[in-house]
């Protein structure tokens, strides 16, 4: 691997004696991760199950390393969101933020959708959670992922944290600022990182950082948790931030948490005026634990304003327009979802509790989809199926993971099902992952086209 000459200087000026085993960790392979979805499956169950050869990854209890030669992602149990593809090491950020059920937490710069995703399997369906990315085709794959993961009460904006700031003044009990960086930590994960890499775009990542926790600050409730991350090794937007940050907003304070022994220490002889207690910040190094390189800070808001005046969304209020997919719930459902409604274009969506209004904002998910309104008719969505389990609906139709059936139903084929006609919910194992409709013995497919296997 050629890592950038002025990069291996100055890490060789940091970690001095530590600099050889450093260097040498990137001969070796990156490790693998994926974390199982506590939302679909337990952890000891997906144990038993697991068609991969797993090894436990001693600082999250949902994540697991696994071999180069497995392909999970080529897997049913992938389609059906039982896990997410992580890369070892992010998954501390998510136990470092902690959220619990029940909570309104944010995800500033939340795509593609791991840390998010580990978020919402800790609070359990409960609770508003917010998911922003500024990239609009980033922000696409962060909603498709929130979907896979079978997630109901998740919003996904694509907005500038200063226009979020405006309309959800200190409103959030937890905020995870996973902020862009220079990459550092990622080279043996991602070459082209390496291309990417200058002492310049170092200084610029520090001044978007700088700006990205100001307004993620204002969002933070009085006494609530700020996480801060990045995936580099740079001083400068580590430590460096940090410490800027603590001296012009004395709201906040560095949190003392328990973390994984292996975990390096915050370096106070990194930077000029380092802040209070710096060193109880967290650096993760490839060269002391199997995963790439990470920084993550705990903050918590001891100052603050609160009171703010809120206006809520308005809900859905016309009962004709839910007519059709009354009709469906009474004719899909055991027991209907109860939640407050509304209506995003024709796509009809239930409601985090506790969610602002969004007028004016650049909103790709309002909630829980659940499906379009056709004419004379409601079609549901795929996010739907992939949040529901078999025991909640009237009709399924269940194969195994290493079915022709299975593979079949991911190509997009209908099938040749008997049964009452009507919508099924499609599960691999038990596990939901699509739907299909069946009439007159033949199973139409509703699985997305663009989501559909090739080549199997």
């Amino acid at each position: 691997m050629n890592l950038p000459s002025d990069f291996l200087v100055k890490m060789k000026d940091l970690l001095k004696d530590e600099y050889e085993d450093f260097y040498k960790s990137y001969q070796d392979p990156k490790k693998q991760g994926l974390r199982v979805n506590t939302l679909k499956v337990s952890i000891d169950h997906f144990i038993e199950i697991s068609p991969f050869a797993l090894d436990k990854i001693p600082w999250v209890k949902e994540g697991f390393f696994y071999k180069d030669e497995e392909r999970p992602g080529k897997h049913p149990y992938h389609e059906a969101g039982l896990y997410y593809i992580q890369e070892p090491s992010a998954m501390a950020v998510g136990e470092m933020l902690d959220a619990q059920p029940g909570e309104k937490v944010l995800d500033l710069c939340a795509a593609p959708g791991g840390k998010t995703t580990h978020i919402a399997a800790k609070m359990n369906q409960r609770g508003f959670l917010l998911a922003n990315e500024i990239h609009p085709a980033r922000a696409k794959i962060l909603s498709q992922n929130i979907e896979r993961m079978g997630i109901k009460n998740c919003v996904v904006t694509n907005e500038t944290p200063a226009r979020l700031a405006e309309r959800f003044p200190a409103y959030f009990d937890r905020i995870l600022v996973d902020a862009p960086c220079s990459g550092e930590g990622m080279f043996r994960k991602d070459p082209n990182a390496c291309a990417e890499w200058s002492m310049e775009n170092v200084a610029l990542c520090v001044s978007r950082q700088l700006d990205i926790l100001k307004h993620a600050g204002n969002m933070l409730k009085l006494g609530g948790r700020l996480v801060y991350s990045t995936c580099t090794f740079s001083p400068e937007e580590n430590e460096g931030v940090i410490s800027h940050f603590l001296k012009e907003d004395s709201r906040f304070k560095i949190e003392s948490v328990v973390a994984y022994e292996g975990f390096g220490e915050g370096r106070e002889d990194w930077v000029s005026e380092g802040a209070l207690d710096i060193d109880k910040t967290f650096r993760l190094w490839p060269h002391k634990l199997q995963g790439e390189g990470h920084f993550i800070a705990v903050l918590t808001k001891v100052d603050g304003d609160e009171g703010f005046k809120r206006k809520y969304v308005d809900v859905l209020k016309d009962q004709k327009l839910l007519k059709d997919y009354v009709q469906f719930a009474k004719e899909t459902f055991i027991e209907s979802p109860k939640g407050d409604f509304i209506l995003f274009g024709d796509s009809l969506y239930m409601l985090p509790g506790g969610t602002l209004s969004l007028k004016n904002l650049k909103v790709l998910r309002p909630g829980w989809h659940l499906g379009t309104n056709k004419k004379n008719r409601f079609e549901p969505s795929h996010a739907l199926a992939l949040s529901l389990k078999g025991e909640e609906v009237r009709h399924t139709w269940c194969v195994g993971k290493d079915s022709n059936e299975i593979e079949s139903y991911l190509r997009g084929e209908s099938l040749a099902v008997k049964g009452s006609k009507g919508w099924y919910l499609v599960e691999v194992d038990g596990f939901s992952v699509g739907w299909g409709k069946l009439a007159g013995d033949v199973l139409k497919n509703h699985y997305p086209k663009g989501l559909r296997w090739v080549g199997k």
